[in-house]
């Protein structure tokens, strides 16, 4: 059984459609011929070459090693990593069925397998750093096998998704130059398991007023213990007597929270009088509140680990010294190669 990584658009724009299609697409624009029509790698280079009008030989060969293995190289019975873009989670499924050439649904939608997905909305924090590192490719498709990945990934689900072996060496394999990583991925990773380790439970509480705060808001946070149903209140000027009124509830669960969570939440602003709410979870949110976004758009904002952490990169200078000491960041440049032009530059935060 192999373990392949799946990318559902370089932003998530077809996650909600694989999940609730219970499939994987392969979604290359107009790649409007059956894939098995190629007996072999070399003649689907050949074709991407002509039909694409590739200069780059080795542009070519990269497309190639990822969309031919739908049709030749995946069996029913192996596995399906899908990073979430949406949130910081990772969904699991397993392939169920052949592959299929069905035009009729149009681009980008004509190549798919079905596909059961088994455990979604798994936190990525439940995972090491290396592991993390071998599901960060930036290749639509690619089979996942450094780092030992697919053995530790089984045993981890065979545990309920808690890593059993806490001596596993954190030594990552870059061996493959054929494929790059998203390092601004990597470096959240890194960050978030520095973070949670320092701001477990009601740290997190005293971690998110600050960034509040620093935001402009004054704030109100419950002691520890009972909350009536909010953690921190926060309103805008000085003295916290502006019309921005906000209830703040915040979790940092082994697991990401569900509807009835946001539904509380929504009473609760109604209690306190409140004009909006932030619902904070460090592990993020399952799909039955990432689909009530829409309508609750104008009422709540959703905070998952990666929005604390940009958050922290937007508003550092003004946070407390205290905090600063806790979580000691700074500015790092370097050239951004997946900008068109060389002269670009990136910046990234490093822990």
């Amino acid at each position: 059984m192999s373990i392949w990584l799946f990318r559902a658009g370089s932003n998530g724009e077809y996650e909600s459609k694989f999940l609730n299609d219970k499939r994987i697409y392969l979604t290359w624009d107009d790649l409007d011929i059956n894939l098995k029509s190629f007996k072999k790698k070399e003649d689907l280079y050949m074709f991407l070459v002509d039909k694409y009008d590739l200069e780059k030989e080795k542009t070519a060969i990269n497309w190639a090693s990822q969309i031919y293995p739908i049709a030749h190289r995946m069996e029913i019975g192996d596995w399906i990593v899908l990073p979430s873009k949406i949130n910081r989670t990772i969904h699991f499924g397993k392939i169920v069925g052949d592959y299929n050439y069905d035009k009729s649904l149009g681009s980008p939608y004509y190549h798919y397998r079905e596909v059961e997905w088994f455990a979604v909305d798994i936190p990525r924090d439940k995972f090491e750093q290396d592991i993390l590192y071998s599901m960060g490719a930036f290749m639509t498709v690619c089979r996942i096998h450094k780092n030992n990945a697919e053995e530790r990934i089984k045993i981890m689900y065979e545990n309920n998704w808690n890593i059993k072996d806490k001596t596993i060496p954190q030594k990552i394999d870059e061996s493959d130059d054929e494929i790059r990583f998203d390092l601004d991925e990597y470096i959240f990773d890194r960050i978030s398991d520095y973070i949670i380790k320092k701001f477990k439970g009601h740290k997190m509480e005293i971690l998110v007023e600050e960034i509040l705060k620093a935001k402009g808001f004054t704030t109100y946070r419950s002691p520890e213990g009972a909350d009536n149903g909010v953690d921190i209140l926060a309103a805008s000027d000085i003295l916290g007597f502006g019309s921005t009124k906000i209830c703040v509830q915040v979790k940092t669960a082994d697991s990401p929270i569900d509807r009835p969570t946001m539904d509380q939440l929504i009473g609760t602003m109604s209690n306190f009088n409140a004009d909006y709410g932030l619902l904070v979870s460090w592990t993020g949110f399952k799909t039955s509140v990432i689909k009530e976004i829409p309508k609750q758009f104008f009422k709540v904002r959703l905070w998952d680990s990666k929005k604390i952490i940009e958050q922290l990169f937007e508003n550092y200078d003004k946070l407390s010294e205290d905090i600063k000491t806790e979580i000691p960041l700074k500015r790092v440049w370097m050239l951004n190669y997946r900008r068109i032009k060389p002269a670009n530059e990136m910046c990234v935060y490093f822990g």
